[in-house]
């Protein structure tokens, strides 16, 4: 069973990775076939909440991740809804992980498909991601526990998914509702329909193998358990591949027309601290942003109250200059970056659970 369980994540990893190669060939941003923390943020710009023009478009990536979760949660008999489990911390915790991942311009699974395109910047993003992680599992082995969530009603755990069908049924029959970028990242896409099979196909092997980025290191480290690890090492593997036989590798630091790192910027030190913070208050939380979203569309409203705040999250780091861009961070954003890292800490402190 457990080579089964091994196997079955390697190749739910290998697709995400080719998947992906696919996607930016298709349109997608550069090293982008995926990002959980850009894709909201372009999501919450079509939708209105942020004035950012270059990076607004309802991305089907998205809604297929969410609503594959589901189908595959439902088909499973695994879709169980609860919540309750300290929902504006989650909900704190979310908007702060945005924080990080967009002082470093991606999410977790960005992060390595960066990695695989030759990005160097983002090697130093997994260290990190890395030390953060580190830092919460000393709060996890310290006590740290945000409680038991509780069951709850049918409609709690539904509304994640009906949400993500309205945001499709207004892309596809009614987009005139929403707002689409006409240059920068948010005008570079894949085909919706392409985009949205990706995302089904995606989510629906994430909630089957519980893929996550920050769960494979973070039991690692914990457990020496290296299972999910492997489809974070499968993803890097064929995205590498494709890249190379697509002509779509470039390595190196700088993001000039040589080197063409897209969507990235070379300040080690603050691609370094802002995942720290995402990895950080990824492990408080329970998982990647990738896995809260699975999460959210088989039930979990706790992750679902995480989701969004991390699309609030992404709305006030481009409302207030709180992200990065190819020029580097912010000044604001540095400050955020920092005030984030006193909040998860302050999260860490609060929430330990005496020894019984």
């Amino acid at each position: 069973m457990q080579k089964k369980q091994t196997l079955l994540m390697v190749l739910t990893g290998l697709f995400i990775g080719a998947i992906s190669v696919v996607l930016v060939k298709c349109g997608n941003p550069g090293n982008m076939g995926f990002c959980i923390a850009c894709f909201l943020r372009d999501t919450a710009g079509a939708l209105g909440l942020h004035r950012a023009e270059v990076v607004q478009y309802a991305r089907p990536e998205i809604i297929g991740l969410v609503l594959g979760a589901c189908i595959m949660a439902v088909a499973g008999k695994e879709f169980k809804v609860r919540g309750g489990s300290s929902p504006v911390t989650r909900f704190v915790l979310g908007f702060f992980v945005m924080v990080g991942a967009l002082m470093f311009l991606g999410c977790p699974l960005r992060m390595v498909l960066r990695i695989a395109g030759g990005d160097l910047n983002a090697i130093v993003g997994l260290v990190g991601f890395a030390a953060g992680i580190l830092i919460g599992v000393f709060f996890l082995k310290n006590g740290f526990s945000l409680k038991k969530s509780q069951p709850q009603g049918l409609l709690e755990g539904a509304l994640m998914p009906v949400i993500s069908i309205a945001v499709l049924v207004l892309l596809v029959a009614v987009p005139s509702v929403l707002i689409f970028s006409e240059s920068g990242p948010g005008s570079m896409r894949a085909p919706i329909w392409l985009a949205l099979v990706a995302g089904l196909a995606v989510g629906a092997l994430a909630q089957k193998t519980r893929l996550c980025m920050v769960g494979g290191l973070r039991d690692a480290f914990l457990f020496r358990d290296f299972h999910l690890l492997y489809g974070f090492l499968a993803i890097i593997v064929a995205a590498l591949v494709g890249n190379l036989i697509l002509g779509q590798f470039h390595l190196g630091f700088t993001i000039n027309a040589e080197t063409a790192q897209p969507i990235a910027h070379t300040d080690g030190v603050w691609n370094f601290i802002g995942m720290t913070l995402t990895g950080f208050g990824s492990v408080l939380l329970g998982g990647c942003p990738l896995r809260q979203l699975i999460l959210a569309g088989s039930g979990q409203s706790d992750s679902a109250v995480a989701v969004l705040g991390m699309v609030v999250g992404a709305a006030f780091c481009h409302n207030f200059s709180l992200a990065s861009s190819g020029a580097g961070p912010t000044p604001a954003g540095k400050i955020a970056v920092v005030l984030g890292l006193v909040v998860c800490t302050a999260v860490g402190l609060l929430n330990r659970q005496k020894a019984e």
